[in-house]
């Protein structure tokens, strides 16, 4: 295809996906108010919430920040509602530059990539609660609880991005391992120190910094990492061996010579 083909066909289905988006952003407005309601449910449902007023109460500092709390809220779930839209249009521009066997591999990855999200996204969700929790258990009895809507909403994203974008993490070395980059061998002998790194990573990465979600982050990494690892060991035992593998000698051995007579 011409290089003007293919500048008309992506302007085509960024205006597909600008329209989703943008459509979907509308509904997202509309139905502001049980989209919120659902997200500050971890908020809410602390006693804490309700200590200034019977209800949950949040906090506004200026007069734009709750216009501009519903628009990032619907566009957020615009994002979202209109993702297979989106994710569609992505899908059919690039694949027509895909081998059939690339193709296979994307598709195989993406559905386990987007599921692992979708359950770190939800186990984030779940866990927000206890989490907070424990970061406004160190407030005083004197000292009243008011959450800013934006401050809420910042922290609310960010733990659904940093637990969905975690679990990816295990499935990143299984790319690597199945494209030959990583392995197994080499993971199994940095064991120890990659589950430091993965307790320093969820220390660092994870917003409120307690040790609750630290927890709640590393646990399922740890489970997901020696699902992959298992994965890794099933693989490579399936695998034909290969008799020019001098990997496993040691450096001061001598490899075998070939003697036939192609090679003399």
């Amino acid at each position: 295809m011409p290089l003007m083909d293919h500048l008309r066909e992506l302007r085509n289905r960024v205006v597909v996906s600008v329209l989703a988006l943008a459509l979907a952003t509308v509904v997202g407005l509309i139905f502001f108010d049980p989209i919120w309601a659902f997200m500050s449910e971890p908020y809410c449902s602390l006693d804490i919430s309700k200590k200034v007023r019977p209800e949950c109460t949040f906090a506004v500092r200026g007069v734009f920040e709750s216009f501009f709390v519903n628009l990032k809220v619907a566009a957020l779930a615009g994002v979202v509602a209109s993702s297979p839209v989106w994710l569609y249009q992505v899908w059919k521009f690039v694949t027509p530059a895909l081998y059939r066997n690339e193709k296979r591999h994307t598709i195989v990855f993406l559905s386990i990539a987007v599921p692992l999200f979708l359950v770190g996204a939800v186990f984030a969700y779940l866990v927000m609660d206890t989490g907070l929790g424990f970061l406004l258990g160190f407030m005083p009895d004197s000292a009243l609880p008011f959450i800013e809507m934006d401050e809420y909403l910042s922290y609310w994203v960010i733990m659904l991005l940093v637990f969905g974008v975690s679990f990816e993490l295990p499935l990143l070395l299984v790319f690597l391992n199945v494209i030959g980059v990583l392995p197994r061998a080499t993971l199994a002998k940095h064991r120890r120190t990659t589950v430091f790194l993965l307790f320093v990573f969820s220390a660092v990465i994870t917003p409120g910094g307690d040790i609750f979600t630290m927890l709640a982050l590393t646990v399922p990494m740890l489970v997901l990492y020696s699902v992959a690892e298992l994965f890794m060991f099933i693989r490579e035992r399936r695998l034909p061996a290969d008799p020019d593998d001098y990997s496993a000698l040691d450096d001061d051995e001598i490899s075998p010579l070939d003697l036939s007579d192609d090679n003399r």
